[in-house]
C-alpha cells in the first residue's frame, strides 16, 4: 500500500499536505492530536476519500480508477458500528456483504458461521443487531469486515466508545488477526505490540516510528 504526493483540500484548507508512505508493517498504528488529519488519512486507504492530489495504491490499483476493487481487500471498521450494521439480526448483516462475492447460500453460511466462532461470538448469531450492547456491535462490525476476507482492515478509533472490558477484548481480536491492520486510536495501551506508529501533527506525519518513541512524541506535542 502506497501514498505518492497525496493532499487532501476541504473548504479551502489543506487537511493533508503532500503525504509519500509506503504501509506494509503488519500492525501500524496512527495518533495525534483531533484534527491532526488521522481519520482523512486511513479512509484515503480504501477509497472512502479519493486525494485532491498525488495517488493512493493497493497493490497495482489506484483508488481513483479502483475503488471498488480495493473496498474487497482494505476493509474498514468504524468508529460508531452502528454505522455499518444494516441488518436487523446478527447473521443476516454478516451474510450481507458476502452475497455480493457471488458465493452459495451454503458457502456464505459456513463463512458466517466460522467468523463467529473466531471472534467468540457465536452466541449472538441470531440476536437482533439493534438490542446489542457496544462491545458487541463493536465485534459484530469486525465479523462483518472479516466475513468478506480482506487482506488489510482499517480501524478508525474502534476503542473509543467501549469500557475497558470491552476495550480488552476488542484489542486480543486485533492482536490475533491475520490480516495488516491499520488503527487510528488515541488508546496508547491499544498500540504497545505495534510495529510501527505514526504521528500526524497538521496535515503530516511527524513521526514514524517505534510504539515507545511514538507515544513520548505524541505527549511532547499534545502538552
Amino acid at each position: 500500500m502506497r501514498l505518492t504526493g497525496v493532499s487532501v483540500i476541504r473548504e479551502g484548507q489543506e487537511v493533508l499536505r503532500s503525504l509519500d508512505l509506503r504501509l506494509n508493517d503488519h500492525r501500524i498504528a496512527v495518533i495525534g492530536l483531533n484534527g491532526s488529519g488521522k481519520s482523512t488519512l486511513v479512509r484515503l486507504l480504501n477509497g472512502l476519500l479519493l486525494p485532491t492530489r498525488g495517488t493512493v495504491q493497493v497493490g497495482e490499483l489506484t483508488t481513483a480508477k479502483d475503488a471498488k476493487r480495493i473496498r474487497r481487500q482494505v476493509g474498514f471498521v468504524f468508529q460508531n458500528p452502528e454505522n455499518q450494521i444494516v441488518m436487523p439480526l446478527v447473521a443476516e448483516d454478516l451474510a450481507f456483504g458476502a452475497k455480493n462475492l457471488g458465493l452459495s447460500g451454503t458457502e456464505i453460511a459456513a463463512r458466517v458461521d466460522g467468523i463467529l466462532d473466531r471472534l467468540g461470538i457465536t452466541h449472538l448469531r441470531d440476536r437482533e443487531c439493534y438490542a446489542l450492547s457496544g462491545g458487541e456491535k463493536q465485534m459484530v462490525a469486525l465479523a462483518s469486515v472479516l466475513v468478506m476476507k480482506p487482506s488489510t482492515i482499517v480501524f478508525d478509533e474502534p476503542t473509543t466508545m467501549l469500557d475497558r472490558r470491552n476495550r480488552r477484548r476488542l484489542q486480543a481480536a486485533i492482536t490475533d488477526l491475520d490480516q495488516r491492520a491499520i488503527v487510528v486510536t488515541h488508546d496508547l495501551e491499544l498500540i504497545d505490540n505495534f510495529q510501527r506508529v505514526l504521528v500526524m501533527h497538521n496535515g503530516r506525519v511527524a513521526f514514524d516510528g517505534a510504539p515507545g518513541a511514538a507515544a513520548e512524541f505524541y505527549r511532547g506535542i499534545s502538552d
